[in-house]
């Protein structure tokens, strides 16, 4: 199982991105795939999550509104729309995947299988 997830860059505040993460080594179904993120000298911190199988999703407080998270599963891909950009949305920001999950998923980052490398998110205000 790989995740590669890009997009990231250098932003102004207000502004947008949008990050991807292709998954390979395995066919999407029952899995939830998460982004997570890390900002310099803090812990890392849950974003967004979508069940692949039923689109169901789930954000964390601090990006319901401004971040949308899909996917294509004729792609295996998973996106992280990211609008209004805000200085303390710099990090770096990882996707990863719970295998075999039926349930809403998890927005601990114990319960994920796989994570992809990260892709740098600066904005700059």
């Amino acid at each position: 199982v790989q995740l590669q997830a890009s997009g990231g860059g250098l932003v102004q505040a207000g502004g947008s991105l949008r990050l991807s993460c292709a998954a390979s080594g395995f066919t999407f179904g029952q899995d939830v795939m998460g982004w997570f993120r890390q900002a310099p000298g803090k812990e890392r911190e849950f974003v967004a999550i979508i069940n692949v199988n039923s689109g169901h999703t789930y954000y964390a407080d601090s990006v319901k509104v401004r971040f949308t998270i899909s996917r294509d599963n004729a792609k295996n891909t998973v996106y992280l729309q990211m609008m209004d950009l805000e200085s303390d949305d710099t990090a770096v920001y990882y996707c990863a995947v719970d295998r075999h999950q039926y349930g809403l998923g998890s927005t601990s980052g114990a319960s994920y299988d796989y994570w992809g490398q990260g892709t740098e998110v600066t904005v700059s205000s």
